[in-house]
């Protein structure tokens, strides 16, 4: 084994809270080592919210354009180049990788190093290095920020069939005949609508009862409404038992209750969840713990059942988004550089699902509420009652919130409708600030916005006076 090189910090990991972790303790003068095996930005900017978003993009104006003569607007006929879409999409991912990349080349204290590691004890790693031979680097604190990749289900056949995950489909340079998705979760819609729009048709197959098993049924039946107006054929509650490829066909076998036998097309996007990125990293070595599904085991402070070492993002098994692997490094760096106590415990999630139109959420959803035996109001409100919808002729889902009867304090809202990932962040907002509902009721917001909605949607509550929360320590 070559000589070890000493640091104050290993991150395993350049995502988008392992980049700017390494660079915010390098820019306090500690000597920190980067780890990164592909690209640096992570999923988010490389393969996940930063394409696909763009790609999504492509596709609203595509629809749009289609839907211009209900504007009075003739555009004549419509259709989608999708070798320019990807080059766009190509373009806007480098020059975000290019930006990331860039922040932690101008720390003089932290060193990027390229290839995969792995542990050799708790304190040690040993990287193999892309271009080639290794290094061996060992630090007091390693924090462990290696993301998840698609899971590929064990169905009869799938290993032989040239399928496509959420990275390859936007590697595509037309547009399919016939798009199948085996998944109803935020990628597969996501995706499934994206090709509808670009021209495909879409048939979705999802073993729940309804798409997006974590929602309410209702928002999630809402929004497999708009997906079938939009053209895309749902099959719920349907099994893909086998797949096989013959002359550039692809055939799904299925089983289900009024379910079709059979499917065909011409692609298949498999977008049946993920899994950690940690089964490489040698954990037993370091006595890094993981749980069932192989997700790193951590504590409110994000530290691992190993002395010093850390995970953060994906990989820990918590919600899977950008802005919650971001506020990851948050935590860490208010423990280590500012003596804070920040913790995940009561963290309030949101999130936006790009389907169009959007769906934001933040909190409990009502099953949740009612699970946890809260009682509880619901607001609930079609788009079309929102003025500024129906002046944009944009008027497809509705606003729900669940609201804690007694405090008058919101419990959690969703969203489904024209931007409301921006309506859910004002009751995200709100619930931060611990805001009670009567407040927002008559609130004068700015004419004619898509956050005056929130006057009418709490408006025929019968609420009673305000109980405002106090914090602890407040």
């Amino acid at each position: 084994m070559p000589d070890p090189m000493s640091h104050d910090l290993i991150v395993i990991g350049a995502g988008q809270g392992g980049g700017p972790l390494a660079g915010t303790v390098a820019e306090e003068g500690h000597n920190v080592a980067l780890l990164e095996r592909k690209h640096v930005g992570g999923t988010c900017v490389n393969e996940g919210c930063t394409p696909t978003k763009t790609m999504i993009a492509s596709a609203r104006v595509a629809h749009l354009a289609r839907r211009a003569e209900d504007y009075g607007v003739d555009v004549g006929d419509v259709s989608v180049d999708l070798e320019t879409v990807r080059r766009r999409k190509r373009d806007i991912v480098e020059s975000f990788r290019a930006g990331s990349r860039s922040s932690i080349e101008e720390k003089d204290t932290l060193d990027l190093i390229e290839g995969d590691g792995q542990f050799v004890d708790t304190h040690t790693v040993e990287v193999a290095l892309n271009d080639g031979g290794t290094r061996t680097l060992t630090a007091d604190r390693i924090v462990i920020n290696t993301g998840t990749r698609p899971v590929i289900p064990p169905i009869d056949g799938l290993d032989e069939v040239d399928h496509l995950t959420s990275a390859s489909i936007m590697e595509l340079g037309a547009v399919p005949d016939h798009l199948l998705v085996l998944g109803g979760g935020y990628i597969g819609l996501e995706f499934g609508q994206m090709f509808r729009r670009f021209g495909a048709d879409v048939t979705i197959i999802d073993r729940g009862p309804h798409i997006l098993g974590r929602e309410d049924a209702d928002v999630a039946e809402a929004l497999q409404e708009i997906l079938r107006e939009d053209g895309i054929r749902l099959l719920n509650e349907a099994s893909m038992t086998a797949v096989e490829e013959a002359n550039g066909t692809i055939t799904a076998h299925l089983e289900g209750d009024d379910i079709p036998a059979q499917v065909e097309g011409d692609e298949l996007l498999v977008a049946a969840g993920r899994r950690p990125n940690a089964d490489t990293l040698n954990l037993e070595a370091a006595g890094v713990e993981t749980a069932e599904r192989g997700h790193v085991q951590v504590d409110d402070r994000l530290a691992t059942t190993a002395d010093g070492v850390y995970a953060i993002g994906d990989v820990t098994g918590g919600p899977a988004f950008t802005h919650v692997s971001y506020d990851d490094y948050r935590i860490l760096t208010d423990h280590w550089l500012h003596d804070g106590d920040r913790t995940t415990e009561d963290r309030l999630i949101a999130y936006t699902l790009f389907t169009d139109p959007q769906l934001g959420r933040v909190g409990l959803t009502e099953a949740q509420a009612r699970e946890h035996d809260r009682d509880v109001t619901v607001a609930q409100m079609p788009m079309t009652h929102v003025a500024r919808a129906l002046e944009v002729d944009e008027t497809r889902g509705l606003m729900k919130a669940v609201i804690d009867s007694e405090t008058n304090q919101l419990l959690g809202a969703a969203i489904l409708g024209i931007e409301g990932g921006e309506v859910m962040s004002i009751l995200q907002t709100a619930m931060m600030g611990n805001v009670p509902v009567n407040r927002l009721q008559s609130a004068p917001f700015a004419h004619p916005t898509l956050a005056e909605s929130l006057n009418n949607l709490f408006a025929g509550l019968d609420l009673g006076p305000a109980k405002e929360r106090v914090r602890s320590g407040d």
